[in-house]
């Protein structure tokens, strides 16, 4: 999805792309995704849409910080230090990937499966952005609904979603793995609704208005 009024360009996920996606996914999740859950999603899943976010322009600079910490480095990151991806973005003219996000469709419903940013540009609309560009995707795809799981103590993605419209509309006890937390089923109203549509609108207006700011 190309927003040409804005500094960052959301597109679809390839194969090639999953290196940058498990940076990220590493620093996002304690209970993170391997590279072939998100291969088998590409290849495989014919029900997922699985998007990455970008700055524009290639030449624009990427933050300093964007190395992980040694303390937290992974296999993956030993197999392909930071210098060589760093390189293979630049000569394919492509910035470096810096959130990402995914659902899958079915039966009217697009469930959001995930959704994260780069650390050091969170805080900056892009998760957002992101919620944003997978409504839309969904709408085009004439789903009714948006739904996904949070944790219960994730109050900040919360606010988010709340904001566009999701209701909390059940609980699953001690869904997440790693510590038994429990996860809150949260549902938008019909997006195809007119109502709706002229809300997320007027959201979306805000949205544009900040990160071209920002910029």
């Amino acid at each position: 999805m190309d927003y040409p009024a804005l500094p960052f360009i959301v597109e679809p996920m390839r194969v090639e792309d999953i290196e940058e996606v498990m940076e990220i996914e590493h620093e996002a999740f304690s209970a993170p995704w391997t590279a072939s859950a998100y291969r088998h999603e590409l290849q495989k899943n014919e029900m997922a849409h699985y998007f990455v976010l970008r700055q524009r322009y290639a030449s624009a600079p990427a933050p300093s910080e964007l190395s992980a910490p040694k303390a937290k480095r992974h296999l993956w990151q030993a197999l392909f230090p930071q210098s060589q991806r760093q390189e293979r973005a630049t000569s394919l003219a492509l910035p470096l990937i810096l959130g990402y996000g995914g659902f899958w469709l079915m039966a009217g419903e697009a469930h959001i499966s995930t959704i994260a940013t780069r650390r050091e540009w969170r805080g900056r609309g892009l998760g957002e952005l992101l919620l944003v560009a997978m409504i839309e995707e969904a709408r085009a795809l004439q789903a009714d609904f948006v739904t996904l799981e949070v944790r219960v103590g994730n109050r900040i993605a919360q606010s988010l979603y709340h904001k566009y419209g999701f209701k909390v509309e059940g609980r699953r006890k001690r869904y997440y793995s790693d510590n038994g937390e429990d996860a809150l089923i949260m549902t938008t109203p019909p997006i195809q609704n007119e109502a709706y549509c002229q809300s997320f609108g007027a959201l979306k207006a805000k949205l544009w208005e900040r990160l071209c700011k920002a910029e």
